[in-house]
């Protein structure tokens, strides 16, 4: 009991990691890929760190005290009829989605390369039927639930982060320009993911392991959801992915739109 009251009463303050930089932020082909995915200008990563204890009871505790925080407001915007503005009204709930986050390779997506999704060259199967005459199988596959593909990947890693991550980047922005081959798609989500997330080596076990906690964010104010973006949108999220052990968390997200032009 005492536990819970003390997670009740916990609160968080938080300073901005200036110097923290991400690859994929910087390395010309992946902005380039970003560009050509209407992503560009609208995928952002910022990290921040923190005062106290992170443990998972605490999480929605820990989403409301970060999008509180004066120092984390201060960098804050939101796309508003495709402008940046400041999030000026106080926030007034959060509503946090634990998402696992446990894999340390990419086999989570062998499937999708023995399948039908894929020639054997590594290109995407193009669909040739009235319903979807401009998609492909593996968009079939990652959005249609009656596709013959959809659980090829199972249930619980389609749940896991780095899924989420490469589904994000495969469907892009407004005016995405999809690629032919899957590689461009599976190298952008490695980078990222390598980025975003944390992992230690078990003294034990000797294992690599994940230690970030991922949960996917939405936030409200007085007049309802404000973050990432006032309507619900698939391709506009923002996830926190917090390090308990260095007390290091990013805001990563995402608003869907038209991209930027230039690199």
């Amino acid at each position: 009991m005492d536990e819970e009251k003390y997670a009740f009463e916990q609160t968080f303050s938080f300073n901005a990691l200036r110097t923290k930089t991400f690859s994929f932020l910087q390395d010309k082909d992946t902005l380039a890929r970003l560009m050509k995915w209407s992503m560009l200008g609208r995928i952002s990563a910022q990290s921040f760190s923190f005062d106290h204890s992170f443990s998972p009871y605490s999480s929605e505790k820990f989403a409301l005290c970060f999008f509180r925080d004066p120092e984390v407001l201060s960098s804050l915007r939101k796309m508003d009829a495709g402008v940046w503005v400041p999030l000026d009204k106080p926030m007034v709930s959060v509503s946090v989605e634990p998402t696992p986050c446990t894999k340390v390779s990419m086999e989570l997506f062998d499937p999708i390369y023995s399948c039908g999704i894929l020639r054997p060259t590594g290109h995407v199967v193009k669909c040739f039927h009235d319903v979807y005459p401009d998609s492909d199988e593996l968009r079939q596959m990652l959005q249609d639930e009656e596709s013959e593909h959809y659980y090829v990947v199972g249930r619980e890693e389609r749940g896991e982060f780095l899924f989420s991550l490469f589904k994000h980047l495969c469907l892009g922005g407004e005016l995405c320009q999809y690629e032919d081959t899957i590689d461009p798609y599976i190298s952008t989500t490695k980078q990222i993911y390598k980025d975003l997330i944390s992992v230690q080596k078990d003294p034990e076990t000797k294992k690599i392991g994940v230690v970030s906690k991922v949960l996917k964010v939405c936030v409200f104010d007085e007049s309802g959801r404000c973050f990432p973006g006032v309507r619900e949108e698939e391709q506009t999220f923002a996830y926190l992915i917090v390090d308990p052990y260095r007390r290091h968390v990013t805001l990563f997200c995402h608003f869907y739109g038209v991209g930027n032009f230039t690199v």
